[in-house]
């Protein structure tokens, strides 16, 4: 959407200086012309007359039935869905501030060690250079998925956090955070699953650098493992009344309390060679720029490590054989084998050649879902039974089609044969998909989650933290300048570079439970749909 150029964009209910040269070049030689003498009295007449119906019109634009963002009105299935409403500050009909853009780069030459960071080299708080913060009209709305912070942090609404409740979380967790005066300390409790607990901590570096002195103090637990452990049949319904112990990790499901944060992967990942999410969307845009949808292979591909979960072991089952074609490409990936030939076989803007994409869980959620979906193809998402902090917003048939856990091949078979003689439908489920995860994914908007769900659960907490007696002090230096190889490259190339010049966007709030009835509804009306289609189509063919 273009920004607006002009200053003091009319709005379409205001007439006044709407239009100028309409009226007075044109309209009022003629009435003068044809009414002498009455020309002020029938130029106010006709500009009452034109507001008023200005007025009226965009009233009645803006009348059809709605309810947050979703028509009530009778839709196909395959008819768009609203469910995210996010804007850019360029949807807004203001003029945006010339921005003084502020860089602060990494300086290795100051000696930082880890737990030894110098009390003044970053700004504790935008420094006087820097512009204000941009006015609240400049503020855009967060997209839809900021909603489900405050459904993850609902366990403790009444009570609030206490510093037990904290220690609780501890059994788990990998380590943990406190941040007070917008300065970071870390207690380690147990190494994570390769640089899992680096590339976290890194990021949330990077989010003290974006905000400086925005972040609240606070103290919580981080546990690195893909599955959540805090079980809700634990705590509710207990005589004792007992509260949950708030984790955060990097997926949660149905059954769990655990407060979802985005992933490492957004910062890299250098044992598989994945670059930062900021890089690595844009080398997917490109690649989507490489071929059309209809020049794409006509089956549904997937590459990943099957051992992990007997799910992905099932999903070989469903590769060409000699004597059946499910419509799959499947491959196995052997990732020792790829290092040692330097990742030629595993760029993921290269994968972008198929008109249908598998994701699949791997022992929980897989950070692959971002790149799946991003690829412009439909994707084909095996029944999930985890989430993550963006997906709750992910529609069927409108992102993605849904295929059976428990009938593989069959499901992905008949979804390939009806994209193939489908192509239109099929193109625009892959095209929204992509548009979802490389517009309202950007990191702009993975630090401002970042900044609302810590902010948020800051609120709850009843008491001041303090730095752990076996706590050390985290800087971006004090990780970046002794690190080598891909961890430092990552880290240098995924750096804020200074304190961000825009404020946070405007978290939404919460869904109510009529909202939340209608998205429940509306998604399990759609893979019912799509499981009578399936059904048709092995009816139709046996």
């Amino acid at each position: 959407m273009k920004m607006d150029q002009e200053l003091g964009k009319p709005n379409g209910s205001s007439c006044q200086n709407t239009h100028k040269p309409f009226p007075e070049k044109i309209l009022l030689p003629m009435l003068a012309k044809s009414i002498p003498g009455r020309s002020s009295v029938a130029v106010l007449l006709l500009l009452i007359l034109l507001c008023s119906g200005a007025f009226f019109s965009t009233r009645l634009l803006d009348s059809s039935p709605s309810f947050n963002g979703f028509h009530l009105q009778h839709q196909s299935i395959f008819s768009p869905l609203k469910s995210h409403n996010f804007t850019s500050p360029s949807d807004n009909a203001v003029v945006q501030k010339q921005k003084k853009v502020v860089e602060i780069p990494l300086n290795c030459s100051i000696g930082v060690t880890k737990g030894n960071c110098p009390a003044n080299y970053y700004p504790s708080k935008y420094s006087p250079e820097n512009p204000d913060p941009p006015s609240e009209e400049e503020r855009p709305t967060c997209p839809d998925y900021f909603r489900w912070i405050h459904d993850d942090l609902w366990p403790w609404r009444e009570t609030g956090i206490t510093e037990s409740m904290v220690q609780a979380a501890r059994r788990t967790a990998n380590f943990r955070l406190v941040i007070l005066n917008g300065r970071a300390y870390v207690e380690t409790y147990q190494k994570s699953f390769q640089s899992r607990d680096t590339f976290t901590l890194w990021g949330i570096l990077q989010l003290l650098r974006r905000y400086p002195g925005q972040i609240p103090d606070l103290d919580l637990m981080f546990d690195c493992v893909d599955w959540p452990v805090v079980k809700k049949r634990d705590f509710i319904d207990r005589p004792d009344h007992s509260t949950p112990p708030p984790l955060f990790r990097y997926c949660g499901n149905d059954d769990t309390f655990d407060i979802v944060f985005p992933d490492w992967s957004f910062w890299g990942w250098p044992e598989i060679n994945i670059k930062p999410w900021e890089q690595l969307s844009e080398d997917l845009r490109e690649g989507n720029r490489r071929s059309t949808w209809v020049d794409r292979e006509p089956y549904a591909f997937w590459k990943g490590n099957p051992i992990v979960a007997k799910t992905r072991e099932d999903l070989l089952k469903c590769n060409v054989s000699d004597t059946q074609d499910w419509g799959a490409r499947v491959y196995a990936q052997d990732w020792n084998k790829e290092q040692q030939q330097g990742y030629k076989q595993s760029d993921l803007a290269s994968q972008c050649i198929h008109r249908y994409k598998i994701y699949i869980e791997g022992s929980a959620w897989s950070v692959s879902e971002k790149y799946i979906l991003a690829c412009n193809s439909l994707t084909l998402l095996v029944k999930t039974h985890y989430y993550d902090f963006f997906t709750r917003s992910l529609m069927p048939l409108q992102h993605y089609w849904p295929v059976k856990d428990e009938d593989k091949c069959r499901s992905i078979k008949h979804a390939v044969e009806w994209g193939n003689k489908n192509q239109e439908k099929a193109q625009e489920i892959g095209q929204t998909a992509s548009r979802f995860i490389l517009d309202e994914l950007k990191m702009d908007n993975v630090y401002d989650y970042m900044f609302h769900v810590l902010s948020e659960y800051a609120k709850l907490l009843k008491y001041k933290p303090t730095i752990p007696p076996n706590a050390v002090e985290l800087c971006s230096e004090a990780m970046a300048c002794p690190a080598g190889g891909l961890e430092k490259k990552f880290m240098e190339d995924s750096i804020a570079r200074g304190p961000n010049t825009n404020i946070p966007c405007s978290l939404p709030p919460p869904y109510g439970p009529a909202s939340f009835h209608i998205i429940t509804e509306k998604t399990e009306s759609l893979i019912e749909e799509v499981d009578r289609l399936e059904k048709q189509y092995w009816n139709n063919t046996s």
